[in-house]
């Protein structure tokens, strides 16, 4: 290519950039005790699937393959066709998960999902994706409600691995801390409802009537 074609000289930079980002691999986030909800949120369904396998499909659309992060004891309910990742560290919230992940392939990126999202979208998904900043340790959402990065609908690169295990040493669990405290690409939702959790009986009866209304 000749120096003055700029174009195809940054379409190839780009095509380049691409290749060489690290892979990207999917986890939805199911191995809380869901105290509040009184009831395994992953196995509720909103839609037609159990929200685990809901998650799970979503990030197929945009991952090379999809774990499904649960405790030891939830195996024998997890539906064939899902790739469980049994808890490898313990009694840590989401950060168990998380780091059981990077522990499984340190040399990936995952995208992480939690359960209880049952208005999230394959377009908000790509949307994500596509504004990834491989340079930065991860590429979240703002909450909706504050200016807090969401720490479960987030692609973590393998940098983090580290990062989380720092923190984890310092004594703090919270993946949020992490973010906060790390160079980070925050971006606005392109549909901030979506980020929506539901972690109540109330919270689950008002989504299922928002959602069933949606579908008629």
């Amino acid at each position: 290519m000749r120096l003055a074609d700029t174009e195809n000289i940054a379409a190839y930079i780009r095509e380049w950039w691409q290749q060489s980002l690290p892979p990207l691999r999917g986890l939805v986030l199911a191995g809380g005790k869901s105290q509040r909800m009184q009831t395994d949120k992953g196995r509720l369904r909103y839609h037609e699937l159990e929200q685990r396998e809901y998650a799970a499909q979503l990030l197929a659309a945009v991952c090379q393959d999809v774990h499904v992060s649960c405790r030891p004891d939830q195996l024998v309910d997890l539906l064939p066709g899902l790739t469980p990742l049994p808890d490898r560290f313990l009694d840590l919230g989401p950060m168990s998960g998380l780091l059981s992940a990077m522990q499984l392939d340190p040399n990936a990126a995952w995208l992480v999902v939690a359960c209880d999202l049952p208005f999230l979208s394959e377009a908000t998904l790509r949307h994500l994706v596509g504004h990834r900043n491989a340079g930065k340790v991860a590429t979240a959402f703002r909450s909706p409600d504050n200016e807090f990065p969401e720490p479960l609908i987030t692609i973590w690169e393998p940098r983090s691995y580290a990062v989380l295990l720092r923190f984890l040493g310092l004594g703090y669990s919270c993946p949020r801390k992490v973010l906060i405290n790390s160079d980070i690409e925050l971006l606005a939702a392109p549909a901030p409802q979506e980020l929506r959790n539901v972690n109540t009986p109330e919270e689950r009866k008002a989504a299922q009537q928002e959602l069933s209304g949606k579908s008629m």
